[in-house]
């Protein structure tokens, strides 16, 4: 409990200031929008959260600067990001029939499934105006590549869930790269483009965030595990659920395997010049793995 709470303060100490920037230019991107119907069901959708996506924007941004007056492209950018991740939160939980998100009420259980539906689908007309404002045309490519990726994911597990006898490893590293990580790259890909980085520093942050994606969501699923754990479950071929030794082995298997990507994630980093925020990503790297929420 000690050290949990160790990183915890750790990470909200390094990451107050992104934070800060983040959360305004959400509720100036909001304020565009008080007069709207959506408003309310859509600040209950944005509100709270780590905005671990948004952060992996701005520091990819800042390690390789320099920032022709990029503070506020990746501060609009990073609230694309989010928001493409609320949008994705409301159909999964939808999708997989989920009550509840970290102990909140589920969005389509308070609203209901009509204004689920509308409210994402108001969040991607946000995400286009703010793509519509960049005259590089990588980025809402980049958000449009990163929308479609998520949804191909979303259909490949619901259809391996209708046979999931046949799941293998693969399998779930597939669903995961295209559910999570594709969003990880983008952040991280979209920050390095904004922040003027060079083709092999693009390349590098966007490696980086798909392997950290990936050991993102195998440590999620690792804290899940006995919850909602079906995929992951089937595709380590767990065959009793009720068997300990068993699922000590799967776990250590999804812990082994969470470390080689984030390894990963790390020496992509090596391409990347030293600096506060280059350290702070490898510093999330890290963090990623050792997280127990």
């Amino acid at each position: 409990m000690e050290i949990h709470e160790e990183l915890i303060r750790d990470l909200e100490k390094r990451s107050a200031p992104y934070i800060v920037r983040i959360n305004g230019a959400l509720s100036k991107i909001m304020k565009d929008h008080n007069t709207s119907n959506f408003f309310e069901p859509l600040s209950y959708a944005t509100d709270g959260g780590k905005r671990i996506r948004p952060l992996l924007l701005m520091l990819s941004a800042e390690s390789v600067g320099p920032r022709d007056n990029s503070d506020k492209k990746t501060e609009l950018a990073s609230v694309g990001i989010e928001l493409l991740h609320t949008e994705s939160i409301i159909h999964d939980d939808i999708i997989d029939e989920q009550t509840a998100r970290r102990d909140r009420v589920a969005f389509h259980i308070k609203y209901g499934y009509s204004t689920a539906i509308l409210t994402a689908d108001f969040v991607f007309g946000i995400i286009l105006e703010i793509a519509a404002v960049y005259n590089d045309a990588r980025v809402s490519k980049e958000l449009s590549l990163a929308a479609l990726t998520m949804c191909e994911g979303e259909l490949r597990e619901v259809r391996l869930g209708q046979d999931i006898k046949k799941l293998t490893w693969q399998n779930y590293i597939t669903v995961v790269t295209e559910k999570t990580a594709a969003l990880f790259r983008t952040a991280t890909k979209l920050g390095s483009i904004i922040g003027g980085g060079t083709d092999e520093e693009i390349q590098a942050l966007s490696n980086y965030g798909i392997n950290l994606g990936i050991a993102y969501q195998i440590q999620d699923d690792i804290l899940d595990w006995g919850e909602d754990e079906e995929l992951t479950k089937a595709s380590m071929k767990t065959t009793n659920a009720k068997d300990d030794g068993v699922n000590d082995v799967n776990i250590s298997k999804l812990k082994e395997m969470a470390d080689v990507y984030s390894k990963k994630a790390k020496g992509e980093l090596q391409k990347i010049r030293t600096s506060p925020a280059r350290d702070f990503l490898y510093y999330l790297a890290d963090f990623t793995v050792l997280r127990d929420y």
